[in-house]
C-alpha cells in the first residue's frame, strides 16, 4: 500500500504550488491550510517526521523542532521582505535529500540531523511567508502554517511508527519515492 501511495505522489508531482503568487493568503485559515497546497511542502513535512521517527530517540523531538522553529523564523524574515534566490530549487533538493536519508536509513548525530531539518525549513519558510500580503495578519498567519507543520510532521512520525513495526522495506520504499518526487520538482 506504501509503495502504491509512493507511486502515486510521484506521478502527482508537479511544479510548486505554494509559493509566491498562487492565490490569496490571509489569517489563521490560510496559514493552516497553506502548508497543504503544495504536494512539495506536504512531501518535505512528512519526510521530516518519517525520517525523525525511524531515527527514533531525541530524533522523534528534536528535527520536527528544528524544522518548525527555523521555519517559523525563515517565514517571518521573509514576510520583513527578504529576499532568498532559489527558493523553490532549495524545496526540491530538501525532498530528495530527505528520501535518500529515509532509503539509506541515515542516521546522524542527533545534531547533524536537526541541523539539516533547520536548513531545509529556511526554504520552506522563506516560501509560506513570502506569501503573506501586506494588509493580512502576520502573527494568524504563521500561528496557521506553524500548526500544520507540526501535525505533518505528526503524520510522519505515526507512519515510521507503523513501518518500523510492520513493514520497514517500506520506509526505504517511501524514501525512494520522495528522492523520485524531488526530481520531478526539480525538472518542473
Amino acid at each position: 500500500m506504501a509503495a502504491a501511495l509512493t507511486l502515486l505522489l510521484t506521478g502527482a508531482a508537479a511544479p510548486a504550488l505554494a509559493h509566491t503568487g498562487v492565490g490569496p493568503v490571509e489569517g489563521l485559515a490560510h496559514g493552516l491550510l497553506h502548508p497543504l497546497t503544495g504536494l512539495d511542502h506536504v512531501l518535505a513535512m512528512v519526510a521530516v517526521g518519517l525520517w525523525a521517527g525511524l531515527v527514533g530517540g531525541k530524533a522523534r523531538i528534536a528535527y520536527p523542532v528544528a524544522f518548525v522553529t527555523t521555519m517559523g523564523l525563515a517565514g517571518a524574515w521573509a514576510m520583513a521582505g527578504g529576499q532568498l534566490p532559489g527558493a523553490e530549487i532549495g524545496i526540491a533538493v530538501s525532498i530528495v535529500i530527505l528520501g535518500l536519508a529515509i532509503a539509506l536509513k541515515a542516521s546522524p548525530p542527533l545534531a547533524a540531523g536537526a541541523l539539516a531539518c533547520g536548513i531545509f525549513a529556511i526554504f520552506h519558510g522563506f516560501a509560506h511567508g513570502a506569501e503573506l500580503p501586506e494588509n493580512a495578519s502576520g502573527f494568524a498567519y504563521a500561528a496557521g502554517f506553524v500548526i500544520s507543520t507540526a501535525a505533518l510532521h505528526g503524520v510522519g512520525l505515526f507512519l515510521a511508527a507503523r513501518l518500523a513495526q510492520q513493514a520497514p522495506v517500506l520506509a526505504r520504499v517511501a524514501g525512494g519515492g520522495l528522492v523520485l518526487a524531488g526530481v520531478a520538482l526539480l525538472a518542473g
